[in-house]
Parts: C-alpha cells; sequence; structure tokens
C-alpha cells in the first residue's frame, strides 16, 4: 500500500500496489524533469478513487498536463504558491477538442463526485482534493476571462 503523504520521488514507490489503471505515477508526479527535484509525488487515495471514478462516468481518458509540482518548479509556471499542486496534489484536464456533450458530462461527473476545489481555463479544468467550503460547495475560479462562463453554460 502506498502511503498518504508526500514521496520525494515517483519512481521509489512500488507500481504493484498501485491500483488507479487509468493514471500512473509518472504523469501525477512532478514534471520538472529533474531540474528541481527527482519527481515529487503527494499521495491522496480518496482523489485518485474521485479521478477513477471521474474517468469511468465521462467513459473517455483524461488527459492530466499536470499534477504534483515541487515549491520550484510552480513558482517557474507562476503557479499561485498556494496552489494545491504544490502544497498536496492537483490536476489539471486538458478538455482541447472535446465535444460540448463530453464536457458537459465531464462538469456534471466533477461536482457529484464531491471534488472540493475547481478551476475554469477555456481548454482546461483543474481538480483538487481541498475540503468543501462550509456551505458544501466547492471552491471555484476562473483561469482564463470567460473560463467558468462558457463551463456553466453547458448546464444550462
Amino acid at each position: 500500500m502506498i502511503a498518504a503523504r508526500l514521496h520525494p520521488n515517483w519512481r521509489l514507490l512500488d507500481p504493484a500496489a498501485w491500483r488507479w489503471p487509468h493514471f500512473s505515477l509518472r504523469e501525477l508526479g512532478c514534471k520538472c524533469a529533474g531540474r528541481y527535484c527527482q519527481g515529487e509525488y503527494y499521495h491522496d487515495t480518496l482523489f485518485l478513487d474521485r479521478l477513477e471514478a471521474l474517468r469511468a462516468a465521462v467513459g473517455r481518458p483524461l488527459r492530466i498536463n499536470s499534477g504534483r509540482r515541487c515549491p520550484l518548479h510552480n513558482a517557474a509556471v507562476k503557479g499561485a504558491s498556494a496552489s494545491q499542486h504544490r502544497l498536496r496534489i492537483g490536476v489539471d484536464i486538458n478538455v482541447a477538442g472535446w465535444p460540448a456533450a463530453d464536457r458537459r458530462k465531464l462538469l456534471v461527473a466533477i461536482h457529484a463526485l464531491g471534488f472540493g476545489g475547481i478551476g475554469y481555463g477555456l481548454r482546461f479544468l483543474h481538480l483538487d482534493p481541498r475540503p468543501m467550503k462550509a456551505n458544501g460547495r466547492p471552491a471555484q475560479w476562473d483561469y482564463q476571462k470567460g473560463g467558468m462562463a462558457q463551463w456553466k453554460s453547458l448546464l444550462s
């Protein structure tokens, strides 16, 4: 079993203990290519269970642009200092070229599965495992002007 904590290098983890067939340690680990770390990875079982359930609900591959980021890589890509990519783990899912029906299915499933952080880009969605707000809703924000409006229009 993989411990729920920060690991300095995803390559040191036992792949036999990996139970999320649609995602890999490599794609979820830091992608600084050794410039700042050796492939940091933050393991969060509940978050990975939600990602796997999301993949099943959508019925198509989820391409992860970014997963865990070491602090220096996060700074290099101009990530927020309190980014979940840096503090724990967050994922940016590339949806460029996805038809509206698939984007809608993705958004509905994200809300049903209880992801605590949702960032709306024009060609990607950010998800992270932060706790829901006191009102039971996720933290939500725009990455690019019009991102959230574009996604919310899929639900009307």
